[in-house]
């Protein structure tokens, strides 16, 4: 079956960085697109960066130019590489992909950012 297992997240100051990794099995990782989402407590989850299974990205307004998604092929898995983080990044990170009506989500990994 399909699993992603989301890991690196923990606790960093602010201004500071981590880098996160979604290990896919179960699928044929090259040809899928993949997602990193975020969740904050009370809030609804929100889509946070996407890569195409060319390469291609795209970033919500609040991370663009200092996150980075990047995907292995090799190793399956893609990765979110975060800068600058602030408090308001404070959140459960989440990888997911799909396709034909069908999503695929990992179990999340917590990020929080405070002194």
């Amino acid at each position: 079956q399909v699993q992603l297992e989301e890991s690196g997240g923990g606790l960093v100051q602010p201004g500071g960085s981590l880098r996160l990794s979604c290990a896919a099995s179960g699928i044929i990782f090259s040809i899928y697109a993949m997602g990193w989402y975020r969740q904050a407590p009370g809030k609804q989850r929100e889509w946070v960066a996407g890569i195409t299974r060319g390469g291609s990205t795209n970033y919500a307004d609040s991370v663009k130019g200092r996150f980075t998604i990047s995907r292995d092929n090799a190793k399956n898995t893609v990765y979110l590489q975060m800068n600058s983080l602030k408090s308001e990044d404070t959140a459960v990170y989440y990888c997911k992909t799909g396709g034909l009506g069908v999503d695929y989500w990992g179990q999340g990994t917590q990020v929080t950012v405070s002194s």
